[in-house]
This record gives C-alpha cells, structure tokens and sequence, in this order.
C-alpha cells in the first residue's frame, strides 16, 4: 500500500540513481531513497575521470562495476554503464526514459562538486527533480567549524567537536528487491561493456599482485572488516605501526571506492567492542575511530581547499627550493634508493596496490626531506599506483608529511629510515619479504646492509652496488640539507 501511494504521489516515471564512487547497495541514501519511492529505477554510472584514475584505481574501478552490476542484478535491477561529460549523458539519459527524478550521493572534491553543479543546474532548468544525500562521511564539511566559525585547521581541536556532535547515523540497509527500468530500443544512449572502458591491464598484464592481494566487492568488504575486528583490533594501538603484522584494516581501499561506507565501519566497530567492553577495548576503538576522524579531516581540508594535490595549504612553503633528479625519482619509485625500509614499501606498492601507513610516511619523508624532490612528484606517483588513492587522504597526507599541510608534521621532523626499520620491523620480517636479496641477512643488519662485514654480505649472496644498491644519499647529510633548505624560508 505504501508503494502504490508513493507512486500516486510521484507517477510511474522512473528515477534515475547516479553511482560514482559508491560502489554498493547496503547504507547507499541515493539507493535506498530512490527504492523507497516504489518507482522503478535506472541506476546508471558514467564514465567521466576528472582528474584520471592511475593504473591500479582503475583496475579497482574495474572490479567494483563488475561486483555492482551482479549484486544489481540478483536484486532485479541493472547497471548502465555510459562513457563521456555527465553535463552531456546524464541529462540524455533522463530525457530518454522520461525520469523527472535523479538521486546521487554528494562528492567533495572541487572538480566533482563543479560538474555535480552543473548537472544539477541543466536538470533543474529541465524541471527534474535533484535529490542529493551524504553516503561519504559521517558529517558534512560545512557542518563543523571552529569557535569563529572557520574551517579547522589542528586535527585535534576538528574531532573533538565532530564527536562532541554525538553518534553518526546508522546505516541504512540494502533494498531487498528492485525494479528496473530499462533503455528504450531506440534510444541512442545504449549501456556499454565493463570491457569497453579498458580499465584493466592487457599487454603487459601486470595486475598479478593486485589480483592475488585483493577481492573487490562489497561482500569482501564486509568480511574484512568482520575479520580486523575479531583478530587485530584488540591490538591496533600498538600493531597498526607494524608493517611485519597484519595489524590494520586495510579497509581504505573500499572507502576510496565506496565498497563500504565509514558508517557502516563505525557502527559495527563499536558494537564489536560493546560485546567486549574493557578500558583496555575502549582504547582501542578510540584509536581506530581516530583514524576514520583523520580521513574525515582529510575531506574538510578538500572541501575548503580543493587544489590540495597542486598547491601547498601553507603558503608559506611556495618559496621551498626542489631538486629536480629524474635518476633519484626513479630509484625511489623503484625500490632502488638502498635504504631497505623504503624499498620494501615502493615494492609492496608497485606490486599490491597498497602500502603500510607507517611505511607510506617514511617512503614519503624519503622522497620529500632525504632527496629534495617535490611532494607533488610523490602525491602524482601514489596516485597512479594505490588501490585507495583517494583525493583528500592522499594530497592532504602528502602535504602533512611535507609539512606544508593542515596539523602538519614539523618540517624538521625527518623520518630516519634505518631507526624506523629497526623500531617497527625489528626481526625484519617485512623487509625480507619485499627485499629478498637481503633475506639471509640477520635481523641486526638487514635495515643497514652497509654495516655489514664483506664476509657476511658475502655468505648472505649481498654484494652493494650490485645485487643490492649502496644508498643513494647519506642520512647525515640530507637531514642537514633538508633543515638548510627550509631555513631558507625565513
């Protein structure tokens, strides 16, 4: 009865669902108000790269379309899948089956929120109806600011008063069953093959290690985080720093593409803990739920300052003098700068798609303080080679390291990769299964080869500068080059 009186209310026309980095149909508000309104629906994705995606995000891309499409599909609905300006397809695609109604849930990077603008302009003038909606975060960006009603700046100060906004709201289930509506035939706006995109790799195909480290869908999603909160989360505080441990999540990738939503990951981690209530598991959700309050962060940052891949939040640091070494760039994208920490973590990423948190500041503070190579050469390298290179977490969190961003690291604080290793990976666990030339090294040299006697790097089958690359700079050094050249600011 409900139905019927809805569809009373708003005819038979169909609505139209816009997915764009919401790859799922559990705590998807679009979806779920679209199914809500009785009507059938055309769920449509349309493939518009803004900014473009990197090789391994469009592999990811790739698998989430497939997943929707299928879990669409068991719920009676369909994907369309077009190519080219959303301005352009998406007001043909209402005109075609007649919709006078589009949901979507909202982006927040400028080039995203641009064109979402001026789709909705052209619908609008057409007397469609917009419905827009939250599926990305738990509040809005416009929703939090400080005491003189100015975005945040300091981490700290921004999630006291985001919790202080008590419980994000609960996630919405998944439409149990879907209507759809399907394209005319004469339509000239015809639904393309996944294939057509060319999101995958062909020749070479070397998407090996993403497909053995990775199950893209929102099913896998799930099951993930099932498994990190029954097995890691009663040691993330001290394990989420332990790239040799499989001690964090390794959700971002779902988030990025909307496989899950931070809700859904919110909720379910504090009823995990509620079934376990300690001091002790109260520290650890506090501390894993900061970290989805540093991704929130991350977005407000976006959302007010949308050129954060290109330009230093502090303006302060334009002046900085960068070196421009193509051989140094290259060793570090290699895993070739022989510092074993910084390797292994470029090699875990080239191959997996994904680094360690811990790992992705050393590499980064590597690149930026070490070798005086600008952050933006770092950020556009991440971008092209992570499975969650994400807008806001991966230019803001270049930019923390740098020191040029919101709440940034101090520009002195240089990582020093050998005492990183030796603190975090202290068996050397995870540099001998990133770098196995050193393998047979033991645990007190494996982080600094160099140490090494000739007899031992002889027995391990290390020979520097051969085998395994000296280091490309001396630690010393470039920390008092780096100091030198921030000095040069004032």
């Amino acid at each position: 009865m409900a139905n019927l009186l809805r569809s009373a209310v708003y005819g038979m026309n169909p609505v139209v669902v816009w997915f764009r980095d919401d790859f799922r149909v559990a705590d998807h508000p679009a979806l779920h108000a679209a199914a809500s309104t009785g009507r059938p629906l055309v769920c449509v994705y349309i493939h518009e790269e803004l900014r473009p995606l990197g090789g391994a995000a469009r592999w990811w891309l790739h698998g989430s379309l497939c997943a929707l499409s299928e879990t669409l599909a068991k719920r009676g609905g369909a994907l369309i899948i077009v190519r080219g300006a959303a301005s352009e397809a998406l007001p043909k695609l209402v005109s075609a089956v007649a919709a006078d109604t589009v949901f979507w849930n909202r982006r927040y990077d400028g080039p995203g929120r641009s064109a979402d603008a001026t789709v909705e302009d052209l619908l609008r003038k057409n007397a469609v109806r917009v419905a827009t909606f939250n599926g990305r975060l738990l509040h809005e960006p416009w929703t939090l600011t400080n005491k003189a009603g100015e975005p945040f700046r300091v981490f700290s100060a921004f999630w006291r008063t985001a919790l202080a906004q008590g419980e994000p709201e609960r996630p919405l289930s998944a439409p149990r069953s879907l209507q759809s509506h399907p394209l005319p035939k004469h339509c000239k706006l015809q639904s393309l093959p996944l294939g057509a995109l060319g999101l995958e790799p062909r020749a070479p195909d070397w998407a090996a290690g993403l497909r053995a480290q990775w199950q893209v869908d929102e099913s896998a999603a799930q099951a993930r985080l099932r498994r990190f909160l029954a097995n890691a989360l009663h040691a993330y505080p001290t394990d989420r720093d332990r790239p040799d441990r499989h001690g964090t999540s390794r959700l971002s990738p779902y988030l990025s593409f909307g496989n899950i939503s931070v809700r859904q990951i919110w909720h379910e981690a504090r009823k995990a803990v509620e079934s376990r209530r300690s001091p002790a598991n109260v520290h650890q959700l506090e501390k894993f739920c900061a970290e989805l309050g540093w991704r929130e962060f991350n977005y407000h940052i976006l959302y007010h300052h949308p050129d954060l891949a290109d330009r230093n939040f502090q303006s302060r640091f334009d002046p900085l003098r960068w070196r421009r070494d193509k051989r140094a760039l290259q060793a570090w994208q290699r895993g070739l700068t022989g510092y074993p920490l910084v390797d292994a973590g470029m090699r875990e990423l080239w191959t997996t798609g994904w680094m360690h948190n811990r790992v992705r500041m050393v590499t980064a503070s590597f690149l930026i303080k070490h070798l005086l190579i600008d952050w933006r050469a770092g950020e556009k390298w991440f971008w092209d080679t992570l499975v969650d290179a994400d807008p806001a977490n991966n230019a803001a969190n270049w930019q923390w390291v740098a020191g040029s961003g919101a709440d940034a690291a101090p520009y002195f604080r240089i990582f020093n990769p050998t005492l990183q290793g030796e603190k975090f990976d202290p068996a050397g666990d995870y540099v001998r299964r990133w770098v196995p030339e050193l393998a047979a090294l033991p645990a007190r040299l494996i982080h600094k080869p160099w140490q090494a006697p000739a007899a031992q790097l002889a027995a391990a089958g290390v020979h520097l500068g051969k085998t395994y690359p000296r280091p490309i700079v001396d630690h010393d050094r470039a920390r008092l080059r780096a100091l030198m050249n921030v000095k040069s600011l004032a």
